[in-house]
């Protein structure tokens, strides 16, 4: 009997190895870039998994067909249909092809074998999906935060990597960001003074985004340049004497409307497109180095421009029209329907013009920069949208929105359901989709991993794969289920991995909800992870006293003070406000829930395991660090009304429990996290701080400070 159970089992086992090494043919049209790209993928797939890939196309166990069908699918969609041992793979068009590969792909690494590869199909939802990307030369914000990924993403190995990712994730579109792109991609043919690179610099500079764009085309992904205005390079200024003030690091500046700067350029725009065939298309801002003029001005500028640069450029271009946000001729002012009027009417004249290759993508900030907060629109950048651009229906353009991660870079995130309702919320019919990005941090250098251990990452945004995965693919299917993404986890750490996609849904909820409690505005007015906002000129911790004060930015939010001073009235609350207690009590429970989730999770020897709970276990502590430290704003703020040395000492009390959480964060983190530079120090200041250092325990003395001020509180009656 024993051995007829090992002869049994030697079988069995040879029957799954036999089923993972068998020979398979993929049939594409090797001519295809795409399908090239996609059949590669595959390739990959199954080499992994211990299958022959033959070169002919006889004495095969599995055909593999690749190819378009525009018939019966649509654009970017794709079905896979198995019948014996033959497995179609249908793309509506060549971005359908990739996808419907990487698909199978991805089914075959989880453990699905060829024989149980199942029917299926998959279209848009979104019909953009694209990632806001800034370089590190002439970016936005000058800090050392920035500069360092210099040479990161001048390597073309960093950009295979990151499209990749972008692929896989099913993001079709990178938008490439600084404030005067052109000199580091042509020579001004009738302004050569303007370029400050050797022609051998120049050539580099050129091979760079050649292959960018090479690499981005193989993978069906549409490419974009967006610049600033006005901004011109040093060297043009200082030959022509103009645009003094219009150079990096400049950027809320008076516009220069001369006209060698407009012929400079609109040339230098139509010159980039004619060197780059393969790059789709271009943006527009208005607002930075345009101070002075106002937004009829601007739009005319961009016009004579831009536009006129794209037309004369002999192709047909994808245009991406960021919605202005000053209704003044100042950099920073608000929004008004006036503006958006004009700016509607600008949009439609561009959308009516031969040569630009529509829907145009008019593109506003969600919940200004700070879309990490709550799912609802509540503001854009300069305040509230109105209904303009959808009322009537637009025909032209589709709007969009930017979804930033100005609030968290180091620390893991992922919120599966949260992505899901934002989309939810924003499928009108006259939406295009999303920009998924940041203006403070670049995803390239790693300059966050302290320990000196293997890890499964080279660059910043492998760290955060849950992250990207998560909005591309809800951005992609909404209706992607947890399935996929608790499946990366196990293929990455088996069965180790299980709880992990719930114990991040739980954790990372903590950003949530900190950026729907407090109100922020600009770029770096926050800073969730590390509990800091600008607060005056500087950015900071965010005392207790600034917990209490701060405005909600959801309307469902109450603050400490709105809360305790109704409560004190003997107001009422309704059901669906979430009050302080309510988000108190949800913090807890989500936190304490993702601490037990992690806490049998063996981490040794796997170091990328150990970050992972981690970061989970570090959200959890600063999500029962705001639970404490909003029982002490309560505390405190009602005895600073009504008094009673019980409430201020409660106060005290739950502000030390505050602190303890935090020492649990500096606990976890200070091992494994540099000293990282942050963006946000530089304040409301337009100039770098090179003091500009973060990490957890950096900040304690300011966690502290919280304990002084309640032990110092008066009763102040009606605050």
């Amino acid at each position: 009997m024993q051995k007829l159970f090992v002869c049994f089992f030697l079988c069995f086992i040879g029957s799954i190895y036999s089923g993972f090494s068998q020979n398979v043919y993929l049939l594409y049209d090797q001519d295809v870039p795409q399908e090239e790209y996609a059949a590669k993928m595959l390739k990959q797939a199954l080499l992994e998994q211990e299958y022959s890939i033959l070169e002919e196309q006889t004495g095969y166990d599995y055909l593999i067909s690749i190819a378009v069908n525009a018939v019966n699918l649509g654009s970017e969609a794709y079905s896979i249909i198995p019948e014996g041992k033959i497995i179609t793979i249908y793309g509506g068009d060549h971005r359908g092809v990739i996808y419907g590969s990487l698909s199978v792909a991805e089914s075959i690494r989880n453990g699905t074998s060829l024989q149980n590869i199942k029917k299926s199909s998959e279209s848009p939802h979104n019909a953009l999906r694209a990632i806001k990307h800034n370089t590190p030369w002439y970016t936005y914000r000058p800090s050392s935060a920035l500069d360092q990924h210099y040479e990161t993403v001048r390597d073309v190995k960093y950009w295979e990597a990151f499209l990749d990712m972008m692929a896989k994730n099913r993001f079709n579109a990178l938008s490439l960001w600084n404030l005067h792109p052109f000199v580091f991609m042509i020579k001004p043919k009738n302004f050569p003074e303007a370029s400050p690179f050797s022609d051998k610099e120049m050539e580099e500079w050129k091979h760079l985004h050649r292959e960018i764009f090479r690499m981005a085309d193989e993978r069906a992904i549409d490419t974009y340049i967006i610049p600033f205005n006005i901004f011109v390079s040093p060297e043009f200024s200082e030959a022509h004497n103009v645009a003094r003030e219009n150079v990096y690091p400049n950027y809320y500046i008076p516009g220069d409307t001369s006209e060698i700067v407009k012929r400079y350029t609109r040339e230098s725009i139509t010159q980039m497109f004619q060197e780059y065939p393969t790059l789709t298309g271009l943006g527009l801002t208005l607002g930075e180095g345009m101070a002075g003029m106002t937004p009829q001005q601007r739009e005319d500028w961009i016009y004579e421009t831009y536009i006129e640069g794209m037309r004369q450029v002999g192709r047909d271009l994808k245009l991406v029209h960021r919605i202005p946000f000053s209704s003044t001729s100042e950099s920073l002012g608000k929004t008004s329907v006036e503006l958006e009027q004009l700016t509607r009417n600008a949009i439609e004249r561009e959308a009516s013009l031969d040569f630009i290759k529509g829907p145009i993508w008019a593109d506003l900030k969600y919940n200004w920069s700070h879309a990490h907060s709550t799912p609802q629109l509540v503001k854009v950048h300069g305040g509230e949208m109105f209904d303009t651009f959808y009322n009537p229906e637009p025909e032209g353009y589709k709007v969009t929105y930017t979804a930033r991660n100005e609030d968290f870079f180091a620390l893991r995130w992922g919120v599966p359901d949260f992505i899901r309702e934002h989309i939810a919320l924003n499928s009108q019919s006259y939406i295009g989709g999303y920009f998924i990005g940041s203006e403070t941090y670049i995803p390239a250098k790693d300059y966050f991993t302290a320990i000196d251990a293997p890890v499964d990452w080279n660059y910043a945004f492998q760290r955060q794969w849950l992250f990207y995965k998560l909005w591309g693919r809800l951005l992609y299917n909404p209706k992607t289920p947890d399935d996929i993404f608790q499946a990366e986890f196990n293929e990455r750490y088996g069965n180790q991995g299980d709880n992990l996609l719930q114990a991040y849904s739980l954790a990372s909820a903590t950003q949530l909800r900190l950026a729907s409690l407090y109100d922020s505005r600009w770029d770096f007015t926050l800073y969730g992870e590390g509990f800091m906002a600008l607060i005056g000129d500087n950015t900071q911790y965010i005392s207790v006293d600034q917990l209490i004060n701060q405005p909600t930015l959801d309307p469902d939010y109450v603050s400490v003070k709105d809360f305790v001073q109704r409560r004190t009235s003997r107001g009422s609350f309704e059901k669906d406000e979430v009050t302080p207690p309510v988000l108190i009590d949800m913090l807890e429970t989500d936190t304490q829930k993702a601490l037990s989730l992690v806490e049998d999770i063996n981490t040794e020897n796997n170091a990328s395991l150990m970050y992972e709970v981690a970061d989970v276990k570090t959200w959890s502590y600063l999500g029962l660090h705001l639970a404490e430290k909003l029982k002490g704003a309560v505390a405190l703020q009602t005895y600073r009304i009504k008094g009673g040395a019980e409430n201020k000492q409660n106060a005290v009390n739950h502000l030390i429990k505050a602190l303890n959480y935090w020492d649990k964060v500096i606990e976890i983190t200070r091992p494994i996290y540099k000293d990282m530079p942050l963006t946000h120090y530089n304040g409301s200041s337009h100039d770098r701080n090179e003091d500009n250092l973060f990490h957890w325990e950096l900040i304690r003395p300011e966690v502290a400070q919280d304990i002084e001020i309640a032990k110092n509180a008066t009763v102040n009656g009606n605050n």
